[in-house]
């Protein structure tokens, strides 16, 4: 199985796990026991998961400063599941720089508009691509730069 694939797998399981923890206030070893005996665990890159979901739960209150001034309103009148997307993918443009800004905001999207309210996936464009602009600046612009060429 590619890799992309096993990863996209595994984002779509941590925004279910992190949506219950959110939720449900379930523990780590909880969501983990719950997540492990489903039937499509095996098909994810399971490592992955875990990191998403770990790092999302313990870095949460780091995670969202950063987006918070980004939004157009309360962060409390957030669909739970823009927000768990949003410490998703902040999480992943601020921690995981081995994976492209440009793969963190699609994964995000097209989680969004899968799981999300009907158009949250603009909103969380939106937001993201803003993030991404201070986050990962040096990798954006070396982007336009070879689009230029």
């Amino acid at each position: 199985m590619k890799k992309t694939s096993a990863r996209h797998k595994s984002r779509r399981l941590a925004l279910q796990a992190l949506y219950q923890w959110q939720l449900a206030k379930n523990t780590m070893p909880e969501i983990s026991k719950q997540f492990r005996e489903d039937k499509f665990f095996a098909s994810i890159d399971q490592e992955y998961f875990n990191d998403l979901v770990t790092n999302v739960i313990k870095t949460h209150t780091e995670l969202d400063p950063q987006f918070i001034p980004l939004l157009d309103r309360d962060s409390k009148e957030l669909d739970p599941i823009e927000l768990t997307i949003l410490r998703m993918g902040t999480y992943e443009l601020s921690k995981r720089v081995d994976i492209p800004y440009r793969v963190v905001i699609n994964e995000a999207i097209e989680l969004a508009k899968l799981f999300g309210a009907q158009d949250s996936h603009k909103y969380i464009n939106g937001v993201l691509d803003q993030l991404a602009q201070t986050l990962r600046q040096a990798e954006m612009s070396a982007t336009q730069d070879s689009n230029h060429d």
